[in-house]
């Protein structure tokens, strides 16, 4: 897959992950595909979200914004411990606050503004602990497709 982000783009949704995880233990992934494989993208999302282990973390506390954005489909995940602790309505007043702007085609807008909210959120049930936290998971975005040979 061609990446759609400029590296510019690619380096602010980075920012944003960074400037959303120094307050939290919790741990943010955005995962960009041309289509999505699924008829469902949430069942992608989830999906996805266990390729990256996200499920790993010691918290329970990773969220996942998976975008295919060719088919323009959309979804935001969380592991247990998050999805325990944010109000009902959370993951889709997210959803639709990032939605907001793809509808403008402001991908990056939406993403770095779902990545706040979710922030805001991982900040107040899962505050950083310099004692204790680390960055569990790479902050860099992920892109489906293929998978490039390895060498044997």
């Amino acid at each position: 897959m061609t990446s759609p982000l400029t590296p510019a783009e690619d380096a602010a949704l980075v920012a944003a992950i960074r400037a959303a995880e120094v307050q939290t233990s919790g741990e943010i992934r955005v995962h960009l595909e041309d289509t999505c494989p699924t008829p469902e993208p949430l069942d992608r999302a989830a999906q996805v979200f266990g390729e990256l282990n996200m499920h790993k973390t010691a918290a329970r506390n990773g969220v996942l914004f998976y975008l295919a954005w060719q088919s323009r489909q959309f979804a935001v995940v969380g592991d247990a411990a998050i999805n325990a602790a944010v109000p009902d309505d959370f993951w889709e007043a997210t959803k639709e606050a990032v939605l907001e702007h793809f509808r403008g085609e402001k991908y990056v807008v939406g993403l770095e503004r779902g990545i706040r909210m979710v922030g805001e959120q991982l900040k107040r049930y899962f505050p950083y602990d310099a004692a204790t936290d680390e960055n569990e998971l790479d902050d860099a975005i992920s892109f489906g497709g293929p998978k490039p040979p390895t060498d044997t």
